[in-house]
């Protein structure tokens, strides 16, 4: 009997057919990432149904040397939860683990195991008049665990923060089987190192993030939502710091967009509908919220605050959603950009942040830069203008073929962007890790020193090397 074979029996008797299979048809939908980038095969995938489940089953992967790619909503944008294609690895779903544990209305937060959706958690606190704030396109299929190992961002950060901010307590399995127990939240604790941060955002290559507690707010009263037609990303930039001045602690969201991502959401979306009459080289969406019973307040303050915007030059037309639903609509014009864009046609993603005062200059520079040196390509920015994260594609020219333009000239246009952004002093990833797809450009771009602290906590934690394989930590 080979190793595999003595493996893959001992791992049956842990968790019994339901927990553990090798059926190809099972395994397959999740052998490639949500982009269809990457593509991976798999020994057999395991389901585990508890905490004491995945540190008996990583105990029994180290015993036989098998390699673990933990894997949770499968939504992560860079190939991170993905095999290799050697097939000697097996993939953790965390699927299972899906009860929130607790909901505590007086502490304001929730304990949540790791397959729990986002989107469930959102409608478990709007249950009890509380929410979780952080939110994303991906919040029907992204998982808490997901969110937690890549430190997901999102719409929201401008005012909360990322994943890292909302987590108040973490457990998680360690590569030896032992599970780290941090779950219980403490404002102060100077025992030492913060472990949970070091979990947080490490992409599965240092432990299996299995639970979590999470901070709550409470329920807004009402939200506003506002749509403007710009003419520039510099003008962007300034009505985001009149924004910020008019509107105060109410400016939850403020997401730019060109003319290009429009029109292609307007042309993927069958029932779109462009907010504004006119067309505008920029667009901002700009969400404002309100305590309970002081809505009215906040739809006169963003109304005042356009009214001034435009009375200044900073806009050229405007609108306030009427409606819940024509808010929805506003931000699903939004969130609907990246299949948009899939739809078009390949296309290199980067997702870059520099400093927030500096990214309108960046953009302004970079574009015409990227469309001068590969010809006919077309680069956009939109996202997080606020945070300093914008999301930078490059379109390929027309008549390409998907897989190999990205393999040799895309390669080569994301080499050139990430040249740029270190240029600027900014980051490679700024919300979706690095997964494979960065790993190198991360070896190759990133400080010295800090990759060596970075592959001596793995061999620390992770001597053998099985916890996600490949990802995150580039090579010597």
């Amino acid at each position: 009997m080979t190793n595999q074979e003595s493996f893959c029996l001992a791992a049956t008797d842990l968790l019994g057919p339901r927990g553990f299979t090798q059926d190809a048809e099972l395994i397959a939908p999740w052998l490639s990432d949500w982009r269809g980038r990457y593509h991976g095969a798999a020994l057999a995938m395991a389901s585990p149904a508890s905490t004491r489940e995945v540190a008996d089953f990583v105990r029994i992967c180290g015993e036989y040397g098998i390699a673990i790619v933990p894997q949770g909503g499968n939504s992560g944008m860079s190939g991170g939860a993905t095999p290799d294609t050697s097939g000697t690895a097996v993939l953790l779903s965390l699927r299972r683990m899906n009860k929130i544990l607790e909901l505590d209305t007086i502490g304001r937060k929730a304990a949540c195991e790791a397959g729990v959706i986002l989107q469930s958690l959102h409608e478990a606190a709007e249950a009890k008049h509380l929410r979780f704030p952080l939110t994303l396109g991906g919040k029907g299929s992204a998982t808490i665990g997901g969110l937690i190992s890549t430190n997901a961002g999102g719409t929201q950060v401008l005012r909360h923060g990322t994943m890292r901010a909302q987590v108040l307590g973490l457990e998680a399995v360690l590569a030896d089987g032992s599970v780290f127990d941090g779950l219980v939240p403490l404002k102060k604790d100077n025992r030492g190192f913060d472990l949970k941060q070091l979990l947080i955002g490490s992409e599965g290559t240092l432990g299996i993030v299995t639970a979590a507690t999470l901070r709550l707010l409470p329920a807004i009263g009402g939200r506003v939502v506002a749509w403007a037609g710009l003419s520039s990303i510099s003008d962007a930039r300034k009505l985001l710091l009149h924004c910020e001045k008019a509107s105060g602690d109410m400016l939850e969201g403020f997401e730019v967009l060109p003319r290009h991502c429009l029109e292609a959401v307007l042309n993927h979306e069958a029932d779109a509908r462009a907010p504004l009459a006119d067309q505008h080289e920029w667009h901002a969406l700009i969400e404002l919220i309100s305590e309970a019973g002081q809505d009215g307040q906040a739809r006169d303050r963003a109304a005042e605050m356009l009214a001034t915007a435009m009375e200044i030059g900073l806009i050229a037309d405007a609108t306030i959603a009427a409606s819940e639903a024509q808010a929805e609509a506003f931000w699903h014009l939004r969130d609907s950009i990246s299949a948009a864009e899939r739809a078009i046609g390949p296309a290199m993603q980067h997702d870059v942040s520099v400093p927030v005062a500096a990214m309108a200059s960046f953009v302004e520079a970079t574009v015409p830069e990227v469309e001068a040196n590969f010809a006919g390509t077309r680069a956009l920015a939109f996202g997080h203008l606020g945070d300093g994260n914008v999301h930078f594609h490059v379109l390929a020219p027309a008549g390409v073929i998907r897989g190999q333009w990205e393999d040799q000239e895309g390669k080569q246009i994301s080499i050139f962007v990430h040249d740029r952004v270190t240029r600027w002093g900014g980051s490679i990833s700024a919300e979706h890790g690095i997964g494979q797809m960065k790993r190198e450009e991360l070896g190759r771009l990133g400080d010295p020193v800090a990759l060596s602290m970075m592959r001596s906590v793995k061999q620390a934690l992770d001597p053998q090397g099985l916890l996600n394989p490949g990802k995150l930590i580039p090579a010597p």
